[in-house]
């Protein structure tokens, strides 16, 4: 008996704050001035506390100073202000200039460590305007809208139809009406996972379909070197990271803005997986800093309200895609770091806006689909949270998390304690994705023939797997039918136990099944993931791509089967 998978729902949803006066983000923006300067304080007192007094702050600005040369050298974008360089240059020279004074008192450098964090926390600040986000929102709609129907209907009217809406593309799945209601009662960080550079318009249009008022995205800065992004980015409020400066000052800053807009009760988001996955499999740890601002925000309002404080929710979501955009390049770039150097890296396939434009119209006129899985939502201690956003145990019996916060009779800041809180909450948070992931029949399909090609070359690593030469990667197709078919039940039993998702398509016929994954599998790069020779069997023309879709369905122990 084949499972009944989870169908998606194509509901309108009404706003839950019909006006732009009532959304948070509006009303950090009209305060924008005002927060950057709370930002600032902020930046410096957490940098303040880890340096202390002394010499350990002076040698922590000549370390940020330093890599800022090193990086404006070495690794420059077009997005770098052009004031960058002598800005920095300013800098190293008060340094010197502080080194070689007698009179210089902590005052100097405590004043030299407020102009840094100004110039990165009005670099990282968003600028949202209602205005641009509402043109940004209906323009993406009404264009996606009519490549659809425009591949969709026949006729001559068919660009203007409206008979195909978005979600008959894009398969909104999951906790739906319970984030709306909790995003009435208290704050959701929300946190996908990241395979794509089109996630970030694609998780927006979620949030807008959903009825959510607009959210803060923290995204990467290396997204407002393509122009098409930059205008997207900048008109949904987006705030800018900037993954290159690893320097404390720039990280604190960083985490800081994001603290003090969750406790300003700003809907957020970020990708805590860091960046996009190079290899293709769902994040098996994530990133904890912009998640412990969540844990240090819920903290921080139990401080200043008790009992009222605002609540902060965290909501794992997984983006499906049968196929990526980037994945020829960033499987490149996995595999060199991982192979030290084994492998040469290809420049990224999709590095401007013609090319990503290109690759939309495509993704639009043709069949493939995209799901995107709501999961859980959870408090910022890992535990699942009700439709009136209280915390449950274990037994499902309710719990106040503001008494993990007290010691000693009060809430007060314990950085050890809300570090571990955070540690916990990433595992938490790595198995929420591998069960709300919704596995798709090209996943299955370039499991199976990975799986089946390595069997067949046990002796080899993955390295030299990956040069076989194209005689060596036929598969017999009854051969890959059996298998197909013991992988696709393996899966029915996960799903069965909760343990994943599947989508709709995948409880068809087998043949039905396996035919729709060899379409969908990686359909738009100039080789074949996987197809068929002139007697049947099962080919691949790359199997570096191959490895890469395979990996999507890593950590489920389906190699088992093989």
């Amino acid at each position: 008996m084949e499972p009944q998978a989870i169908a998606y729902t194509k509901k309108k949803y009404s706003p839950i704050l019909p006006t732009h006066q009532e959304w948070p983000v509006m009303k950090l923006a009209k305060n924008r001035k005002e927060f950057i300067l709370e930002v600032i304080d902020a930046s410096k007192k957490r940098i303040q506390d880890l340096t202390g007094e002394g010499s350990l702050l002076k040698e922590e600005l000549e370390l940020t100073m330093y890599r800022e040369k090193l990086r404006l050298k070495e690794n420059p974008w077009l997005v770098d202000p052009d004031d960058e360089g002598p800005f920095w240059n300013k800098i190293r020279s008060r340094l010197v200039t502080l080194a070689n004074e007698k009179s210089t008192t902590e005052k100097d450098y405590k004043e030299l460590l407020e102009e840094i964090t100004s110039r990165y926390t009005n670099e990282i600040a968003s600028n949202f305007k209602p205005n641009h986000y509402k043109f940004t929102r209906r323009l993406v709609t009404f264009g996606f809208s009519r490549l659809l129907n425009a591949s969709r209907v026949k006729g001559f009217k068919s660009f203007w139809s409206n008979q195909y809406s978005l979600q008959d593309k894009i398969h909104i799945t999951g906790e739906t009406e319970h984030i709306r209601k909790l995003a009435a009662k208290g704050t959701i960080v929300m946190v996908p996972t990241h395979f794509s550079n089109i996630d970030s318009i694609l998780i927006g249009w979620v949030i807008s379909t959903l009825g959510l008022p607009p959210f803060i995205y923290g995204a990467g800065l290396n997204l407002f070197n393509i122009q098409l992004f930059a205008y997207f980015m900048n008109s949904l409020g987006a705030y800018k990271v900037d993954r290159r400066k690893k320097n404390l000052v720039y990280i604190e800053t960083l985490k800081a803005y994001s603290s003090q807009a969750i406790q300003a009760g700003c809907h957020s988001l970020f990708f805590p997986g860091g960046t996009r996955s190079r290899s293709g499999k769902i994040e098996s740890k994530v990133k904890l800093g912009l998640l412990s601002t969540a844990v240090e925000a819920q903290r921080a309002n139990y401080q200043k309200h008790g009992d009222k404080a605002q609540r902060v929710f965290i909501v794992p979501v997984t983006l499906n895609y049968h196929f990526v955009l980037e994945a020829p390049g960033m499987i490149k770039e996995y595999l060199k770091q991982s192979g030290q150097e084994r492998f040469y890296v290809e420049n990224d396939e999709y590095s401007n806006s013609y090319k990503i434009v290109k690759f939309l119209i495509k993704f639009f006129t043709k069949g493939s689909d995209i799901s995107v899985s709501i999961g859980k939502p959870l408090d910022v201690l890992g535990n699942y949270v009700d439709e009136e956003g209280n915390s449950l145990d274990k037994k499902g019996r309710v719990i106040d998390t503001k008494d993990y916060f007290i010691s000693e009779g009060e809430v007060n800041v314990d950085k050890q304690r809300e570090e571990e809180y955070t540690a916990r909450l990433g595992d938490i948070l790595v198995k929420e994705y591998h069960r709300i992931n919704r596995v798709f029949s090209s996943h299955i399909a370039a499991f199976t023939a990975f799986q089946l090609i390595k069997k067949k070359n046990k002796k080899l690593d993955l390295y030299n797997l990956l040069r076989l030469p194209e005689e060596d990667l036929i598969i017999p197709a009854d051969e890959y039918l059996e298998m197909f078919d013991k992988v696709r039940e393996e899966v029915f039993k996960l799903h069965k136990y909760g343990k994943v998702g599947i989508a709709p398509h995948l409880t068809r016929s087998l043949e039905e099944v396996m035919d729709h994954g060899f379409a969908n599998v990686g359909m738009y790069h100039a080789k074949r993931t996987l197809t068929r020779n002139t007697q049947g069997d099962v080919i691949t023309e790359d199997l570096t791509l191959l490895y890469f879709y395979h990996n999507r369905l890593d950590g489920y122990g389906l190699e088992k089967l093989f």
